[in-house]
C-alpha cells in the first residue's frame, strides 16, 4: 500500500493547483486570441472575468489575494481620464470639430493631412477609442455628402488614433498600464515617444495618399447615397449632432490642460491627479453624472480586473520566471529591448495589446523597457483589424452607413503603416539607447 509523507502530499496538492492555474490561464488567453470562447456568448471581457471567478472558486486565489492583485492606481487613472473624455463628448466638442473638418474647403489630400494631425493630437491626450467612437459616424457622413470616398479618411482616423496615442502615457490603456506599473515619468516618456509618433502620423498620411492614387471621389457609392439628390435627405438622414456647449467644452479643456501640467511638473500620483478633476466634472449642475458615467468603458475596466487576477495567479506558480530562463538559455532574452520589442508587436496581434503588455511586464527590466512596450504594442495595433479596438469601432460605424471596409482594404493600409512605424520606432529607440 502506497503511503505518502506530508511533504509529498503538499507537493502533489501544489502541482494540482498549479495545473489548475495553467489550464485557466490557457483558456483565458485562448479567449483573448479568438475574442470569444466557442459555443459561449462571451467576449474578451467575459472570458477574463470568468477566469478570475474560476480561480476564486477553485481556491487557487483567495478573495484577499485577488483584491491585492488588482492594480487600483491604474484603474483609477483609466476611470478619471474616461470621465474627462466623456466631458468633451457630451459638450459636443468632437461633433463640432468633426463637422468643421469634413466640410472644410480643402483638397482631399490636405483634408486627410489635417484629419490625421488633429486625430493624432487628440488621441495623445484623450482615450483614442472614444475619439474614434465620436468622430467616425460624422466623418463618414460628411465625406459622403461631399462626394468623397469616406474609406481613406476612416482608415486615416483609425490609424492616426493608434499612432497618435503612442505619444503619451495617457493616450491608450496599455500605455497607462506601462506607465503606472513601471513608474515612468510623463515627460521622460514623451521624449522617447513623441518623435516616432509624429513621424508615424506622416507615414499614415503618405501610405493612404499613395494607396488612393488620386482617386479620392467615390466611383461606386453605396445604394443609399447613390439616390437622386432630392432624396438624399430622406434616404440618408443627417446624423443628429451632440449640441455644442461652449462652457462645458471650455471646462473640459481647462481640466485637461491642468492634468497635463500636473503630469509634467508635479510628483503627485497620476491616479489622484486624474480622479480629482473627474470628481469636479461629475459635480455639475447641468450635466447629469449618469450621462457622464454612461460613457465610461466599464467593459475595459472589468477586462483589466480579470487579467490582473489571472496573471497574478500565473506568477505565483513561478512559470513566468522559468519560461524567461528557458528562453534566455536558447538565446531569446526578452529582458533585452530588441527581443521585447518584437515579442510585444507579435503578441499584440495574437492576444490584443492590453493582454500582451500584461503578459510581458515581468520581462520589463531594461531602462527602455517602458517605451519599448508602449510603442511596439500600440503601433502594432494597425496591422490587423482585430489588433485595435479603434479599428473595430471605425469599421463598425462605416458598416452602419453601408460602407464595407474588409480586412483586405484595411490590410493594404494597415500592414505598410505598421511595418514602417515600427521600423521608425525601433530605429529611434536604438539611437536613444546608444
Amino acid at each position: 500500500m502506497w503511503r505518502f509523507r506530508p511533504s509529498q502530499l503538499r507537493q502533489v496538492s501544489r502541482n494540482l493547483l498549479d495545473s489548475t492555474v495553467l489550464i485557466i490561464f490557457g483558456v483565458v488567453y485562448l479567449g483573448m486570441i479568438l475574442g470569444e470562447i466557442p459555443g459561449l456568448a462571451l467576449d474578451r471581457t467575459g472570458v477574463a472575468l470568468l477566469g478570475a471567478i474560476a480561480l476564486l472558486a477553485t481556491g487557487r486565489v483567495s478573495p484577499e489575494a485577488a483584491w491585492l492583485a488588482v492594480d487600483v492606481p491604474t484603474l483609477g487613472l483609466l476611470l478619471g481620464l474616461m470621465v474627462v473624455s466623456a466631458q468633451f463628448r457630451l459638450g459636443g466638442f468632437y461633433d463640432a470639430l468633426t463637422r468643421r473638418l469634413s466640410l472644410a474647403p480643402l483638397t482631399p489630400p490636405t483634408l486627410l493631412a489635417l484629419l490625421v494631425a488633429v486625430v493624432g493630437l487628440l488621441s495623445a491626450l484623450l482615450a483614442n477609442d472614444i475619439v474614434c467612437l465620436a468622430m467616425a459616424p460624422i466623418l463618414a457622413e460628411g465625406c459622403t455628402r461631399r462626394g468623397l470616398n469616406p474609406v481613406p479618411f476612416l482608415l486615416g482616423l483609425a490609424c492616426a488614433a493608434n499612432v497618435g496615442s503612442a505619444a503619451t502615457l495617457i493616450g491608450n490603456p496599455q500605455n497607462m498600464l506601462v506607465g503606472q506599473r513601471l513608474g515612468l515619468p510623463f515627460g521622460v516618456y514623451m521624449l522617447d515617444a513623441a518623435v516616432p509618433a509624429a513621424a508615424g502620423l506622416a507615414v499614415v498620411w503618405w501610405v493612404i495618399a499613395r494607396e488612393v492614387g488620386g482617386k479620392w471621389h467615390a466611383e461606386q457609392t453605396p445604394e443609399h447615397v447613390a439616390a437622386a439628390p432630392d432624396r438624399i435627405e430622406t434616404i440618408l438622414p443627417p446624423i443628429e449632432p451632440m449640441p455644442f456647449i461652449a462652457w462645458q467644452t471650455a471646462k473640459g479643456m481647462a481640466v485637461l490642460a491642468a492634468l497635463v501640467l500636473g503630469f509634467l511638473f508635479t510628483r503627485w500620483p497620476r491616479e489622484v491627479l486624474a480622479l480629482a478633476p473627474a470628481g469636479l466634472l461629475l459635480a455639475s449642475r447641468r450635466m447629469a453624472s449618469r450621462r457622464i458615467l454612461g460613457l465610461v468603458d466599464w467593459q475595459l475596466l472589468v477586462l483589466f480586473i480579470g487579467l490582473f487576477v489571472v496573471n497574478h495567479a500565473l506568477a505565483t506558480t513561478g512559470m513566468p520566471e522559468r519560461v524567461l530562463s528557458g528562453l534566455e538559455a536558447r538565446g531569446v532574452d526578452l529582458t533585452r529591448p530588441g527581443w521585447l520589442f518584437g515579442a510585444s508587436a507579435l503578441f499584440s496581434n495574437i492576444v490584443s495589446n492590453v493582454p500582451a503588455v500584461m503578459l510581458l511586464l515581468p520581462a520589463a527590466r531594461h531602462p527602455l523597457a517602458g517605451p519599448v512596450l508602449a510603442l511596439s504594442s500600440t503601433l502594432a495595433g494597425n496591422l490587423l483589424v482585430v489588433g485595435s479596438i479603434a479599428n473595430i469601432i471605425v469599421i463598425d460605424h462605416a458598416a452602419r452607413l453601408g460602407l464595407r471596409i474588409g480586412w483586405r482594404e484595411h490590410a493594404r493600409v494597415g500592414i505598410p503603416v505598421t511595418l514602417l512605424t515600427l521600423a521608425l520606432a525601433a530605429a529611434w529607440l536604438a539611437w536613444r539607447a546608444a
